[in-house]
């Protein structure tokens, strides 16, 4: 082939082309992301007031205890509303159903991080995998419990003295354990900045999909 005048001759066949950003594919839709950052607000606020009820330094610094008090209970009757009003997404109730699934790759999943394996392929997963659907049954019950004992220590009249009493200490010890749960879930977010970004912006790098969910089939476009 001959060059042209004015062609930049071999140096422009050798040019590298430019970088193309990586292939992203879709792993939460709107809805969905709407109803996790709502559901998180409502949540962390529940967990924040609830600090300062029962963490005395906090309780000084705060003040207005009664105020402090109904912010923790509607915030706590407004943490399963927005999940309540995703279902009528179809993906939403598409993900809940992978989430209620356990199959036989999630035990060799749990296998694996038991074993601290972190070898390529040692642990299978779909979308979502066996550690996220254990927290997601985990949290859903707790959420349950925690209404319901929250309802019978703010309305006196629905259950007698010693019911209240039961449902106080299942509701303190346990809304203990939800803080604890719900900072390590924060913690392996943070851990993974590629699953931040999936939630935030809906799309994920197909290769970070296929690494860690490797069984995941590609959502149709």
């Amino acid at each position: 082939m001959t060059s042209t005048p004015g062609s930049a001759g071999p140096t422009a066949a050798t040019t590298p082309p430019p970088s193309e950003r990586p292939a992203r594919i879709r792993r939460f839709t709107r809805a969905e992301r709407w109803v996790h950052r709502t559901t998180a607000w409502a949540a962390l606020l529940c967990v924040a007031t609830a600090a300062c009820l029962y963490v005395p330094q906090l309780a000084e610094l705060v003040g207005r205890r009664r105020l402090v008090v109904t912010l923790h209970e509607w915030s706590g009757l407004l943490v399963p509303v927005p999940l309540l009003a995703g279902l009528l997404s179809r993906a939403l109730r598409a993900d809940l159903s992978r989430l209620n699934r356990f199959g036989p790759h999630d035990r060799e999943w749990l296998r694996a991080a038991l074993r601290r394996d972190h070898r390529p392929g040692s642990r299978p997963a779909g979308k979502f995998n066996a550690g996220q659907k254990l927290y997601a049954g985990w949290i859903a019950g707790a959420v349950l419990v925690m209404l319901a004992t929250g309802l019978l220590m703010w309305f006196t009249g629905l259950a007698p003295l010693v019911w209240r009493t039961g449902a106080t200490f299942v509701h303190d010890w346990l809304a203990l354990a939800v803080g604890v749960v719900l900072a390590g879930h924060m913690a392996k977010a943070l851990a993974d900045p590629e699953a931040r970004r999936g939630m935030r912006t809906g799309s994920v790098e197909r290769r970070w999909a296929r690494t860690g969910h490797p069984l995941w089939r590609e959502p149709e476009e």
